[in-house]
């Protein structure tokens, strides 16, 4: 009978190695949700504007976006924007813009149902105030949408962090490509790719599981 003898010598033994690529990770996880946050607001305001063009230009983007797969989205991004403006893409730079545009998509919706959310009568209330459009938006509406719209941008980061790993595929050096090459090197994938999954688990389920607190704690009052 086959007997499998684990090596986690040989995973341990590239501890630094895989962190390296974890810090990668983190730090394309951060800067995606940034620019997702920003650019699914804009994605929002074109959908919910009363500019017929604007608003159409909004929903079909929002649409395509939500309806590609994300992986040919990066792929696209990597190979398909450097022959269109000519010029050569870092891995890294496709990532991220490809990360930011499909999360944006998402989180359109999200801030889109924030703002709907917000009841007529405190508009109304911002306009009996002598408050222009723009005013009543920032003052009145965007701070009690945010309040609403916290726990789900917070769980766009939780998927950020396991959407990274498609970075593998276009050569970035996170924690997931790292695990490609220690495994073709130590020929040992099960150690390897079974402690990256512990470290995505470790860092995704305290996140998903202190959202769904914040969750209750904002529902109960």
């Amino acid at each position: 009978m086959f007997k499998y003898q684990f090596r986690w010598d040989t995973v341990f033994g590239s501890f630094d190695f895989l962190m390296s690529g974890l810090q990668m990770t983190l730090i394309i996880s951060a800067v995606t949700l940034v620019l997702a946050m920003i650019l699914g607001l804009v994605i929002a305001l074109m959908d919910m504007s009363r500019f017929a063009p604007l608003r159409w230009i909004g929903i079909s983007i929002g649409e395509v976006i939500r309806n590609t797969p994300i992986l040919v989205q990066l792929l696209w991004a990597y190979y398909v924007l450097p022959i269109v403006f000519g010029v050569r893409i870092e891995s890294f730079t496709a990532l991220v813009v490809g990360l930011s545009l499909y999360q944006a998509a998402f989180i359109s919706e999200v801030y889109r149902s924030g703002i709907q959310g917000v009841p007529k009568g405190h508009r109304e209330a911002a306009q009996v105030l002598g408050l222009t459009p723009i005013q009543s938006f920032f003052r009145i509406v965007m701070p009690q949408a945010i309040r609403m719209t916290l726990p789900p941008l917070a769980s766009n980061f939780v998927q950020l962090i396991k959407f990274s790993s498609l970075g593998a595929v276009i050569s970035v050096s996170e924690i997931t490509r790292r695990g490609m090459e220690l495994s073709a090197s130590n020929f040992r994938p099960l150690e390897t790719f079974t402690f990256i999954a512990v470290v995505y688990f470790l860092i995704c389920w305290p996140l998903a599981m202190a959202i769904r607190w914040w969750e209750r704690r904002l529902q109960a009052r």
